[in-house]
């Protein structure tokens, strides 16, 4: 089996990164630089950075030079959506040092946006994002984080999006996201033959197997792993380590099911008997790399000392 990619999904929403489960229900996740740094130190193939609040707009008065930090500080390719509605994003992204751009919404009222654009910047550059659902049994596209209803089949606009010139897709499953119970494998089993270009599947991974299912009916070109509830602002070590075991074809593992609480029990066993100046240190360090569920546990064990 040829190595699938691993990529890391980052949601901004203009102010922070969040996390959440069915396209809502978003919580504060911290710094996309801090993440960056940290996905830099693990075996991540590359990152999506989808800026949600855009989504919902354009990117009139994008920060370039936000942009330009982050693709600075990214060691991987980095792909960025959101918001992209014409040509000129796309120039602007590019310029800021994205690797390629992720087109999703705009498409549904403008599709010569994507002739256009892969005649002007390649295929290779550009990847469009198809979100979808199931509403009374069929399988529908959603736009504008998941809010409107689209009247398309999913893999008909995947075939269509792959004419006009796309390079890649990415497909999300608006009922899996944030769910960890498995990818949707009865349309993923659908994608194996759909086109000639990489087919990404995101929405629902949370254990080994459910990669096992997922190669067993289908043939993803790479799988999309986001930052999600009850975990701190990255995907743990032992995630990655476990997906990409699999990947390369390595079993010799026991854990079927990640254990996403394993590095945060391991980090506050650590902390357990310190002093009280020890766990402020322990804090400030906690804050400082904005892994902000530790820094809770860790002033938790401050108070106690001060009753």
């Amino acid at each position: 089996m040829l190595k699938s990619r691993i990529i890391t999904t980052m949601l901004w929403n203009g102010t922070t990164l969040v996390k959440g489960s069915q396209f809502d229900n978003s919580r504060r996740a911290g710094s996309p630089i801090t993440t960056i740094k940290i996905y830099n130190n693990r075996d991540v193939d590359e990152i999506l950075f989808l800026d949600i609040e855009k989504t919902k707009s354009s990117l009139e008065g994008m920060d370039i030079n936000f942009y330009k930090e982050l693709t600075d500080e990214c060691d991987v390719p980095i792909t960025i959506g959101g918001g992209i509605n014409k040509i000129s994003d796309i120039d602007d992204l590019l310029f800021s040092g994205a690797d390629k751009i992720l087109i999703n919404s705009s498409l549904y009222s403008n599709p010569g946006l994507l002739n256009d654009s892969a005649n002007k910047f390649g295929s290779q550059t550009i990847v469009v994002g198809i979100d979808f659902k199931k509403v009374n049994g069929k399988y529908l596209c959603v736009k504008n984080s998941g809010k409107n209803i689209i009247d398309k089949d999913p893999l008909d606009w995947a075939g269509e999006c792959y004419k006009r010139g796309a390079g890649e897709i990415v497909l999300t499953s608006v009922d899996k996201d944030g769910s960890r119970k498995g990818f949707d494998l009865d349309l993923a089993e659908k994608t194996s033959n759909l086109t000639k270009i990489p087919i990404i599947i995101s929405g629902g991974f949370g254990k080994i197997n459910h990669l096992e299912n997922l190669f067993e009916r289908a043939d993803p070109d790479a799988i999309a792993i986001a930052i999600r509830f009850n975990t701190p602002i990255y995907t743990y070590k032992n995630v990655m380590e476990k997906a990409n075991s699999y990947l390369k074809g390595e079993k010799d593992f026991n854990e079927d099911v990640i254990d996403e609480t394993k590095d945060k029990k391991e980090d506050i066993q650590k902390t357990k008997h310190l002093t009280k100046s020890e766990l402020e240190e322990h804090l400030k360090h906690a804050i400082q790399n904005e892994n902000y569920e530790l820094a809770a546990q860790i002033r938790d064990q401050i108070k106690k000392l001060n009753r």
